[in-house]
């Protein structure tokens, strides 16, 4: 990804790109930075063209390739939902001329770049099409990006802010507002903007500005039990009340956080590792690697008892039983009571 980034920013352009994969922010970021290094300002209404492919046949895009730019070097052709390329079974409303697709490959157009984009999981590999697309062109896989390259690309934004990142700032912005790249990027341009260029972002400056979701609410709530500061638990509690989140809703996050603590714990005994986990329960590595830190603190029977409390919290607060705000309360005193196995 790094590498064909660097490229792209260099003027190094490909005659082909297939940008294929579920995460769909870097293939938007690698779009946009085609568009904008591809084409000067000037150029883009000319010389810029999108088509869905589900809507338009390629043969018409393939024309468009073969038209010479105007007022410029090349033409940017962006081809979305290429369904040809996945085993998927759909009622087309194109036909596609395949085969006249396999030709331009062999021969693109050298004054024409063109983009596909291919929101999908996978590809089917044993297309022909698939093959010579995948053999020609740049590709990027734009999956969900494990912690390294998720701490990497953080860097890279950190970068093209002009500003620096410490590791620890890093640790802690992925503590506080997940992996998520949409929101990673809307904060870090916020860090950027508050410490200006040519600046460090540190951990302090990190804790002060990151809004926190209810999610990681809920995990630095848990987080606070685990250490045994109720009065640190609580107070996060009474916060998320007070700004307007219902008890039921928090209790259902606690819930699903204590699931996957859980789970975690459980798997590693059977000899999984996080990757492996992160996997199998479909959750980021990073998550995996937080709740197993939280998974030590607890036995197997505690985790168990905790869990029939939630389940009767849950029933009480659905069936008008007791208070929703105390019934919270009380599942948090308990815990910090060291009252687990009762």
């Amino acid at each position: 990804m790094f590498d064909l980034w660097k490229q792209i920013k260099a003027g190094k352009f490909q005659s082909l790109y297939l940008l294929y994969g579920p995460e769909s922010f870097l293939i938007n970021e690698t779009k946009q930075m085609l568009i904008h290094h591809v084409l000067n300002e000037e150029e883009i209404d000319f010389n810029l063209s999108s088509y869905d492919l589900e809507e338009t046949p390629i043969d018409v895009a393939l024309e468009d390739a073969e038209t010479l730019p105007f007022m410029g070097e090349r033409r940017l052709i962006i081809l979305q939902n290429p369904v040809f390329l996945t085993a998927a079974k759909t009622k087309e409303k194109v036909e596609h001329n395949v085969a006249k697709l396999e030709a331009y490959i062999k021969e693109p157009s050298p004054y024409a770049t063109l983009v596909f984009t291919a929101p999908y999981e996978k590809l089917d590999e044993r297309k022909k099409i698939t093959k010579e697309l995948k053999r020609n062109a740049a590709v990027l896989e734009a999956k969900k990006l494990n912690e390294a390259e998720l701490k990497g690309w953080i860097k890279e934004r950190a970068a093209y802010n002009k500003v620096e990142i410490t590791e620890s700032a890093i640790d802690l912005l992925l503590t506080l507002a997940g992996t998520n790249l949409f929101t990673l990027t809307s904060e870090l341009d916020k860090l950027a903007l508050y410490v200006g260029q040519g600046e460090r972002l540190d951990e302090k400056t990190v804790d002060m500005l990151v809004a926190r979701s209810l999610e990681q609410n809920i995990f630095s709530l848990i987080d606070k039990i685990v250490q045994r500061q109720i009065e640190e638990a609580l107070r996060i509690y009474y916060d998320l009340l007070k700004q307007n989140e219902e008890p039921i809703k928090i209790l259902s996050i606690i819930t699903g956080q204590f699931r996957l603590i859980y789970q975690v714990k459980e798997l590693a005994r059977r000899g999984y590792g996080q990757q492996q986990i992160a996997g199998h329960l479909k959750v980021h590595p990073f998550r995996i690697k937080l709740a197993a830190g939280q998974a030590r603190q607890f036995s197997d029977e505690e985790l168990a008892n905790i869990m029939k409390q939630l389940a009767n919290a849950d029933y009480q607060m659905k069936t008008g039983g007791m208070n929703k705000v105390l019934l919270v309360e009380l599942f948090l005193f308990r815990l910090s009571d060291h009252t687990y196995k009762k």
